[in-house]
């Protein structure tokens, strides 16, 4: 029996693109010959049924179907998988369900039909409104496809809809990047992640890589950003997502809130709370062909306790919003004076601020967050 409710959700990974982009480190593959998604829903539902003796009687607090491309599968697969998730662990009335999607997939049928299998939320991956940026990111949607797309989510009727989008592009300057996020703005989206390009290794920008803008041009596109994200009613609650009031991704608050997760499919990931306060760490088979002859556990380990201090923070830090200190304990199974010492150094550093109840990041804390989490290691 559990001391503290910990929330759990759902996490699936649909593994198969069109095409790699040249920037994308997530576990995608492309497309030679068409698989069989038929057999892929059939493994994703055996490879839950394991996972559910970690958490028994609990209920799905959301699900996020992520890639990849979910959207090359059909509603009809949706509705299958969803259908099966419910029977094996109940997903609560209210939770949200989001499915991400192409622009260039998005259209009124499909979408209906997601939406009649249970989608409450879609998560576009836009990316740029320049047809020359979009090339360099090896995208295969254009411009147009990007504003139908979001317009055909507003028509819907869902909970709510996210446009992703990029900047620090190679070659772009400060009025190209605020020219793509006034685009995403006017579109009305009520979420929007808003995130800087990366290189990561293992990829073909790691490999050659582009020219991105200078540290300077970098700061003057996130602070011109941030004004005008502000300005048009969007929330920061997060290091790079903004939504309208009450809008917040559920499902990203309960990873940064170190709530419980299921990850199931290709290469997925998941944290689930034992009632004794054990936290065990999942890992899935990465490559389809290993996954589909039925071996989905890579490996799994019990989280040591030394660690967790660490854990909690790294992702509690990443939302801007008060940390309450009874979390700590009730995520953690850990006396809060474990971290006393920590706490006043990042204090004393004006990393952070505290009251009887919370502790808060400052903004010397966001810009130095990374300082702010080498105190808990």
């Amino acid at each position: 029996m559990f001391k503290y409710k910990i929330p759990i959700s759902l996490y699936i990974h649909m593994p198969w693109c069109v095409h790699k982009c040249p920037y994308c480190d997530f576990n995608s593959h492309t497309i030679k010959n068409t698989p069989d998604y038929n057999t892929y829903i059939f493994h994703l539902i055996k490879d839950l049924k394991q996972d559910s003796v970690l958490c028994a009687d609990r209920t799905i607090h959301s699900v996020f179907i992520g890639g990849g491309t979910p959207s090359l599968f059909t509603a009809e697969h949706i509705d299958q998988l969803l259908s099966a998730v419910n029977q094996i662990m109940p997903i609560e009335k209210n939770a949200e369900i989001t499915i991400e999607a192409n622009p260039n997939s998005v259209d009124v049928e499909r979408f209906k039909g997601y939406q009649q299998a249970g989608i409450n939320r879609i998560s576009i991956g836009v990316q740029s409104f320049q047809a020359d940026k979009l090339a360099i990111l090896g995208r295969v949607h254009n411009p147009q496809e990007a504003v139908t797309a979001a317009k055909l989510a507003h028509t819907l009727n869902l909970r709510s809809f996210n446009l992703d989008l990029m900047h620090g592009l190679p070659n772009q300057n400060v009025d190209d990047a605020l020219f793509d996020l006034q685009q995403a703005i006017n579109l009305n989206p009520p979420h929007l992640s808003w995130y800087q390009l990366t290189i990561e290794p293992n990829t073909l920008f790691g490999s050659k890589p582009p020219v991105l803008p200078d540290d300077d041009k970098l700061w003057e596109i996130y602070q011109q950003g941030q004004q005008l994200l502000s300005k048009q009613g969007y929330q920061q609650y997060e290091t790079s997502a903004y939504a309208k009031s009450g809008l917040q991704c559920k499902h990203n608050l309960n990873y940064w809130r170190f709530g419980d997760y299921l990850g199931i499919g290709c290469g997925a990931h998941g944290k689930v709370t034992q009632s004794d306060g054990k936290i065990i760490r999942t890992v899935k088979t990465r490559h389809p062909k290993g996954y589909l002859e039925g071996r989905y556990l890579q490996k799994s380990y019990t989280v040591p306790k030394d660690e967790l201090p660490f854990e909690f923070f790294m992702n509690r830090f990443r939302l801007f919003e008060p940390t309450p200190k009874r979390e700590f304990e009730q995520r953690t199974f850990l006396p809060i004076e474990i971290v006393d010492k920590q706490i006043a150094i990042a204090i004393e550093k004006n990393y952070l601020y505290e009251d009887r109840e919370n502790w808060q990041i400052t903004e010397n804390g966001k810009l130095f967050l990374n300082s702010l989490l080498e105190i808990f290691l």
